[in-house]
Order: C-alpha cells, then sequence, then structure tokens
C-alpha cells in the first residue's frame, strides 16, 4: 500500500475503521475499497477530521454493514489493477449499482481519482445514467504525457451551494497520481450542457486562481481544464485530484461534512431534469480491410486483463468468451519488428503472422519461431471468431498498435449492443472496428 503524502499524528488505523459512539449524530460515510485501490487511510482520515464518522467497506462485504450509511466515498488507486481501463470494471460491480440507487436517494458520493473514473465509467457523472464522456489518457498537445504525479492548484468553478465539496472558495493546492485523468467527451453539445447546468464543479488554475487550458496550468489536457465535475443533483462528484493526501485539503471535506448536516433525504425541488442517455454510437462498428502483413501477440502465461474484462463481459453475456491479443499492423517484414526485445519478449509471448492481401487471397497464419527466427505453419484456432481492435486516443493512426478482441460464443447481433462494446472501449476515448476474418 503506498504512503500518504504527509503524515499525521499515529492515533492507530483502527480508529479509522472502527464506528464512533461519541459521534452518533455526525456523518456516517462508508469508504469503499475495490481490489487495488490503495488510497483508503487517506480517505478515512481525512473523513474523521473533517467531524464525520469513517465506516470501511470493502466491495464484497454484507450489505447490511450500509444501513444507517449516509454518504459514500470512493478513494484513488487502481482498481482491478486499470484492467481494460481505469475504473471500468469496478464501475461495473453490482456494488455500484446500489450506490447509484443510494445517489438517487439524495445520498453523498464523492469520488477521487480512480474512483471519479469509476464514477464517469458508472454514468453517474455527469447525469446519472448513461456513458457521455471519458477520464482517458493524459495527452496535451495532442501528445501523450504518460502518469502523472505532481502538485496542481483548482479552484470551485460553480456555486458555492451547488455540489457536496464546493463550499469553499480561492485555490487549493493538492497533487495529482493519474495515467488516464482527462476529462473529454466526443458529444459536441455536452460541454455546454454541464455549463448552463452549472455541473463544472472545479477547474486547474495557477497560484493566483486563474484558469487556463494552457499545459502549464491543466496537466492532463482535460477539456475546459476541468478537474471534478457534479451530477445534477450535486450530491455525487468526481474530483481527480488528492484533497485527502494533503492537509490543504481540509475545505473540500469541510464542505461535504456542511452540505450532509443541512440537506437531508431527496433533493428533488429546483433540480435539473434527468437526461435521457443518448446512444453512445458504440454499436455501428466498420469494418476495415485487411492489412497485408498482421502481428498478433499472445501471453505465455495466463492473461490476466483478459480474463477480467471477459468476467466484466460475462455479466451481460454470460457464454461469452474471450481471447485479448496485442495487434500491430507491419509494412515489413515480421522479423525486423519482432527480432528487438521492447517490441516482443520470446519468454514471455508468442507471435503469431498473419498474412492477407491481393497476393495472398486466403489467410494464412503461421507461428513466429523465436529460436530459427522463422515462422513455422500454425493449424491454431487462436483467430477464430469475431475480431474487433481498440486504439486509444491519441493513438488513432492506422498503423499504430493497438487490442484485438477474438470473441466466441456470442452472435454478432448481441455483441453489437451498446452496453457489451463500452467494456471493450469508451466510445469517447477509443475506437472499436471490425477486423476481417
Amino acid at each position: 500500500m503506498l504512503a500518504p503524502l504527509f503524515s499525521y499524528p499515529d492515533d492507530g488505523y483502527s480508529d479509522f475503521v472502527s464506528c464512533y459512539t461519541s459521534a452518533m449524530s455526525s456523518p456516517r460515510i462508508a469508504v469503499i475499497s475495490f481490489p487495488g485501490n490503495n488510497c483508503e487511510v487517506e480517505s478515512l482520515r481525512a473523513v474523521k477530521q473533517a467531524g464525520m464518522e469513517a465506516v470501511s467497506f470493502r466491495w464484497n462485504d454484507d450489505r447490511s454493514k450500509l444501513k444507517d450509511i449516509d454518504g459514500y466515498f470512493i478513494p484513488g488507486g487502481f482498481s482491478y489493477e486499470d484492467r481494460g481501463r481505469s475504473g471500468m470494471v469496478a464501475a461495473r460491480d453490482p456494488l455500484m449499482e446500489f450506490i447509484g440507487q443510494e445517489a438517487e436517494q439524495g445520498k453523498v458520493v464523492i469520488g477521487n481519482c480512480n474512483g471519479a473514473q469509476i464514477l464517469v465509467e458508472s454514468g453517474l457523472i455527469p447525469f446519472g445514467k448513461g456513458l457521455d464522456m471519458s477520464l482517458a489518457r493524459n495527452v496535451v498537445t495532442g501528445n501523450a504525457v504518460g502518469f502523472l504525479s505532481e502538485w496542481v492548484w483548482i479552484t470551485p468553478s460553480c456555486a458555492m451551494d451547488r455540489c457536496v465539496t464546493s463550499g469553499w472558495e480561492g485555490q487549493m493546492h493538492l497533487p495529482i497520481a493519474h495515467g488516464e485523468g482527462r476529462f473529454t467527451t466526443r458529444d459536441k453539445d455536452l460541454l455546454q450542457e454541464l455549463k448552463k447546468n452549472d455541473q463544472i464543479a472545479f477547474r486547474y488554475c495557477d497560484e493566483q486562481g486563474n484558469i487556463l487550458e494552457d499545459a502549464s496550468v491543466n496537466p492532463n489536457g482535460a477539456m475546459y481544464a476541468i478537474a471534478g465535475i457534479c451530477n445534477p443533483a450535486g450530491n455525487v462528484v468526481a474530483l481527480m485530484p488528492h484533497p485527502e493526501r494533503t492537509p490543504n485539503g481540509k475545505p473540500y471535506f469541510a464542505a461535504m461534512k456542511k452540505w450532509m448536516e443541512t440537506r437531508k433525504g431527496p433533493q428533488s425541488e429546483g433540480l435539473l431534469p434527468m437526461r435521457k442517455p443518448t446512444a453512445s454510437g458504440a454499436g455501428f462498428l466498420p469494418a476495415v480491410d485487411a492489412h497485408p502483413i498482421e502481428l498478433f501477440i499472445d501471453t505465455v502465461i495466463t492473461n490476466n486483463e483478459e480474463r477480467t474484462v471477459e468476467a466484466a463481459a460475462r455479466r451481460i453475456e454470460p457464454t461469452l468468451r474471450l481471447k485479448q491479443l496485442k495487434y500491430i499492423p507491419l509494412k515489413g517484414e515480421p522479423s525486423d519488428y519482432l527480432r528487438h526485445i521492447a517490441n516482443f519478449n520470446p519468454n514471455k509471448e508468442i507471435a503469431y503472422v498473419r498474412r492477407l492481401g491481393r497476393d495472398v487471397p486466403v489467410a494464412r497464419l503461421t507461428r513466429w519461431n523465436a529460436q530459427t527466427k522463422s515462422e513455422d505453419v500454425s493449424t491454431s484456432t487462436l483467430l477464430d471468431g469475431m475480431k474487433f481492435l481498440r486504439r486509444d486516443e491519441p493513438f488513432e493512426r492506422e498503423g499504430d498498435p493497438g487490442i484485438c478482441y477474438v470473441l466466441q460464443g456470442i452472435d454478432e447481433q448481441k455483441m453489437c449492443s451498446d452496453d457489451l462494446l463500452e467494456i471493450f472501449g469508451n466510445p469517447h476515448a477509443s475506437t472499436l472496428v471490425r477486423l476481417p476474418s
């Protein structure tokens, strides 16, 4: 578990997870832990120090433990190792459906960093239903910038009473630690709707509070320099920086406590109408022409990401079977690519070559022999089934590598439902296309 960025007096971890009989009138907050989260301790501590009762709740705990909970806090980390993409698997856990029902009753739901990714992937942000946006790879001026671990400034950009955590003024200096934190969407009308609804709760700024979309202030390239968004009712907030990791974040949690003490039950009066979910367009998958030479790289050992993504998909279609492969379209000969250890590790991977084109009218599959540096005839059924190629922004050029999903045990009509395809790629940050048989 990662250590917090700041140290506090050590009053015992058990204090963070026990029930506090002396503060029964204070709001009770369940800090949700999915496999791979690593910010539970900081989050429990911040909730407690704000005068609220902190309750530790694992994703597979008995729901009866949530009977008297007033709000939920989903902390940062790498739930399910970010398999598929950050937050995708946890967002589709049955627990999130329950938390969504709680949010509809007016209960507070806060997600920081990975928690924000989970809220966006679940559809609770921005409108409560449907996948309307993405927390995508960090990108500045069109180029990927990778994982960011640095300090940023944010400021509230909505009314003070607009959402749970916006009840403070000025600038807040906070750490960020994410590889996929860029608020973005392919819905051309969404940003204007968020502005109109005053749902853009926090934006990146400089030390003086000036909001800029420049990379010096907006570290991950988020549209409109967005750092956090609330839902129409204001009781659900997704924020990428980490106020729980520093004393600087105390006003954030103080605002949360004040909101919860002054607003009880469903907030129905004066709320914005729930936006009807729009079709993401994921169900329409264009086919691409066959590339003359294609590499499909499998793993020698079990691919844990493959198995986890398959498990998430099976919640929708129980008979589905999945194979996940690395896909590389080649301009030259396979030997030129496969001889570099950075591209291919024969101790961990198996490479298959498929040739298909004018000169090879029937697809021919071979297996790369790393010892002889040649191709052996293969009778593998590895590519039998529907094949989908996923590429993530900003890598969307025709010749770029991607992820190939080979699917069996499901017919094409079921496969092309939005709910299922959105597991394999967020349509606001990725493209999915059909590969030829």
